[in-house]
């Protein structure tokens, strides 16, 4: 009964998270469920204020990154990626694609995922449009590599914030380890959209308009290779990351003389209260059963066939419970081998390239196309994650592998 009332309460949560009614915050359902979980003793009030505790510097965190994605884009990073991106295409498609490509990437590792999917897929359907180009392949593009191009460092997405944790790997040997499954994820998924999307790629473009320079931002683009910087030398400093991100946004805030009522709703406070309510749920989830099977599920080596099947694992259940509670649900099982660790970080980054409910960025992003009247078709999206999905996660766990050799 205990499995029964946590599950019910977590397919609850994402439903909502999923629909989202009336534009309604995934915390209005989340919280009640996890002050539930607490009321009922399925999770122990001391266990929670360690699950709390233990996610607290990981949460402080997205919400510093959130802010900092907020002011570059006030400082027209974005425009200006945007701009380069047109000027690089010179009205090809299919230059396009590879400039999108290129810059999502950057965006993705750098500024997190969420960056990607809010502030650079407008940018990316506006300069489609520009350059008389069909945006379906490049607004896709953008919601898979918010996905899968968030493998490289530790700040790219929340569910590497939680295996970073776990991990005991360094901000620097983070990056190291997932350089070349982040190379090879890139890779695959860049020439399977070149033959997926063949046809609008090879359309010849449109009326073309003209193209306006944008101004570089130079200090904004200063602080943020400041701040990059200062995440890889702060921890033998003993500087935790989240006063790295809150300095930058800081620098970048002192010009702009943002509101602080505007700062606090760009931090996303009700998200974070979402994500700490989520892990109290999921606890319960995994302490009455599932973590049970899970651990019977996780090969107890990282050879490669074990770290194929770790990642297919994460994948799995990202696409069933969505990649943030699978995280928190396949750690437990697999901390005490880095390698595995990893493993179900390739598979709850790029699993969710399948379906909709693989991530929340991927649901954020779907949203942001309605209300461009481009609403993405969920069957072309299935069909297109069933050959990035397989092929990409090959290609990053036969990377991973190789990196753990040397």
């Amino acid at each position: 009964m205990p499995l029964v009332v946590s599950s019910v309460l977590l397919a609850g949560i994402l439903a909502f998270a999923v629909g989202r009614p009336r534009g309604l915050p995934e915390a209005v359902v989340a919280v009640p469920a996890a002050l539930l979980v607490l009321a009922t003793g399925l999770v122990p009030w001391h266990d929670a204020v360690d699950e709390v505790r233990e996610l607290g510097p990981t949460v402080g965190f997205l919400a510093a990154v959130l802010v900092l994605a907020h002011l570059a884009g006030s400082h027209g990073v974005f425009r200006y990626a945007g701009g380069v991106t047109a000027r690089i295409s010179r009205g090809s498609p299919k230059r396009l694609l590879t400039t999108v490509f290129v810059v999502a990437a950057v965006t993705t590792a750098v500024l997190s995922l969420d960056a990607t999917v809010v502030l650079l897929t407008p940018v990316v359907f506006a300069t489609a449009a520009r350059i008389g180009s069909r945006p379906r392949p490049h607004s896709y593009a953008s919601a898979h590599l918010a996905n899968s191009a968030s493998l490289l460092l530790p700040v790219s997405n929340l569910t590497n914030l939680l295996v970073f944790a776990a991990s005991g790997l360094t901000f620097l040997g983070f990056a190291a380890m997932m350089a070349l499954p982040w190379l090879a994820v890139i890779a695959v998924e860049y020439a399977v959209f070149r033959w997926f999307f063949r046809a609008d790629l090879n359309k010849p473009p449109g009326l073309v308009e003209e193209q306006t320079d944008q101004p570089l931002p130079r200090y904004a683009l200063t602080v943020l290779a400041l701040t990059l910087a200062g995440f890889a030398v702060s921890e033998p400093l003993g500087v935790a990351p989240v006063w790295i991100a809150v300095a930058g946004a800081v620098a970048l805030a002192v010009p702009l003389r943002p509101s602080p009522r505007t700062l606090i709703r760009e931090a996303n406070p009700a998200f974070c209260a979402f994500v700490v309510a989520l892990g109290i749920v999921v606890l319960a989830v995994r302490e009455h059963g599932l973590g049970r099977l899970v651990d019977a599920l996780v090969p107890g080596h990282e050879g490669l066939l074990g770290l194929l099947a770790v990642a297919t694992l994460a994948a799995v259940l990202a696409n069933v419970l969505n990649n943030l509670p699978a995280t928190l649900v396949l750690l437990p099982a697999v901390h005490q081998s880095p390698g595995l660790i990893l493993a179900v970080l390739i598979g709850v980054n790029v699993g969710p390239n399948l379906t909709y409910v693989g991530s929340l960025a991927t649901l954020l992003w779907r949203q942001i196309l309605h209300t461009r009247d481009a609403r993405p078709d969920a069957g072309e999206f299935l069909r297109l994650g069933s050959v990035t999905v397989p092929l990409a996660l090959v290609a990053g766990v036969l990377a991973l592998w190789l990196a753990l050799q040397v």
